[in-house]
């Protein structure tokens, strides 16, 4: 009960987008979109025999978070059929993009599941689109990544290149949107996860080619205001926040942190310094947005919500910086005032004073984690670390590392966990879990 007192208290100055939704996970950090679940107990020792109350075959690829809205679990996944297009159907490569990567020559289905959150048994599938990728993708990505978004009434699915689409919670396509061909860096393929807020859906698309952010009317689709960008690839899902009555989005790039306007579009602040490939997610705390990106480098800081202009060099309204072992794929997680990341992609852990920047504990080395690109979570008093061999080490939170568990599952995990309630869903690469 403190802690969630302590984290509701702490968002007063700055309200996520979700945090009228505790009892769900609408978003892949949660309803707080820090990754903390108020209220959450899920358990703390689990393997393929002992607290799995059910898990579900997936189709396909996909390391999408998985959302829970009600008695409904969605994922989205991207099925290779195997059929090889028709050569009319194959994209012709566009030469002004270097590449790494080969894209294929055959149909791909892009997929959305819903499942029953009791039974784990499917409800509905719905495949949004059908077609041959323009690009491929890094050997450790696929093409479906970015992650489902809800408000409770509707269901908001992007799959970038391929479209942005929107459902009623049965599986009815309400609207759909095409914003056409994204080329990512060197091919390595995209992650767009849109963030609802009130009756507005904004979608980040940073690419090798002109990128711009939007914001859309949630219900019908249309475009409020789109405004381009001057950044290169990067998968970054924004942070929309109330901050003393201004709704503003907060996206992190390579070049620069940049705030809008939610209202207009309007930039109202950036500030530079962070890493090429930015990946995590800011958090919001107090009146601050804690920014951070780990490639080839490391920066994080806490910039001020009323800044303006360029505060790159501002120690007024750059709060602290921190530039030691900060993530490159994970997003941190936030749990009253104290802010837990692994550094680059490995399991080391560093926990930080969000009110000063100063560090509590750093550059821990946890037991059995290998390499992670799912973003901790936090509930019941504890940490859940997630590495791609599936291996979860749970930790005790608080200012020194106390391991409480360390749980395995034959199988290999990228997407986030989600927890609700007592319960802890896991996106595999064969399966969905449900710990409970």
């Amino acid at each position: 009960m403190r802690q969630r007192l302590c984290a509701l208290l702490l968002t007063a100055l700055a309200v996520p987008a979700f945090a009228a939704a505790p009892d769900n996970w609408p978003h892949w950090r949660g309803p707080l979109a820090n990754g903390f679940a108020p209220g959450g107990n899920p358990p703390t020792k689990w393997d393929e025999k002992t607290n799995v109350k059910w898990k579900a075959p997936l189709p396909g690829h996909g390391s999408s978070t998985p959302i829970v809205w009600g008695d409904q679990v969605f994922v989205l996944t991207a099925i290779d059929t195997g059929r090889q297009a028709d050569p009319k159907d194959v994209p012709t490569p566009d030469k002004r993009f270097k590449t790494k990567t080969r894209p294929p020559t055959t149909y791909h289905q892009f997929v959305v599941l819903a499942f029953d959150r009791a039974t784990g048994k499917e409800r509905w599938r719905r495949v949004a689109a059908e077609r041959v990728p323009h690009e491929g993708h890094h050997s450790t990505h696929n093409y479906a990544a970015g992650s489902p978004t809800t408000d409770g009434k509707r269901l908001y699915v992007s799959f970038g290149s391929f479209g942005l689409y929107c459902y009623d919670l049965a599986g009815k396509l309400l609207w759909q949107r095409d914003f056409g061909r994204f080329h990512t860096r060197l091919g390595w393929g995209e992650a767009s996860t849109p963030v609802v807020h009130g009756n507005t859906l904004v979608l980040n698309c940073d690419h090798e080619g002109q990128s711009f952010i939007l914001a859309l009317d949630a219900a019908k689709g249309t475009t409020k205001w789109q405004k381009e960008r001057d950044e290169v690839s990067s998968w970054n899902t924004p942070l929309v926040v109330e901050h003393k009555g201004k709704t503003q989005i907060v996206v992190c790039a390579t070049n620069k942190v940049r705030s809008y306007d939610l209202a207009t579009g309007k930039e109202l602040w950036e500030c530079g310094g962070q890493t090429v490939n930015c990946i995590p997610s800011a958090v919001a705390y107090g009146d601050v947005a804690i920014c951070m990106s780990g490639y080839k480098g490391a920066f994080a800081a806490a910039i001020k919500f009323d800044a303006t202009g360029d505060v790159t060099d501002s120690k007024d309204k750059v709060s602290w910086r921190y530039e030691k072992g900060t993530p490159y794929v994970p997003s941190p997680v936030l749990v009253g005032d104290r802010l837990y990341f692994t550094s680059t992609t490995f399991g080391i852990l560093t926990c930080l004073d969000a009110r000063t920047g100063k560090a509590i504990f750093a550059q821990q080395r946890l037991p059995a984690l290998k390499t992670l690109y799912a973003s901790p979570v936090a509930a019941g008093g504890r940490l859940y670390l997630v590495d791609r061999e599936g291996t979860t080490v749970v930790l005790e939170q608080g200012d020194r590392v106390k391991v409480l568990a360390i749980n395995r599952l034959n199988d290999e995990i990228d997407a986030s966990p989600a927890v609700v309630g007592k319960q802890l869903f896991l996106r595999g690469a064969k399966f969905l879990y449900c710990i409970e």
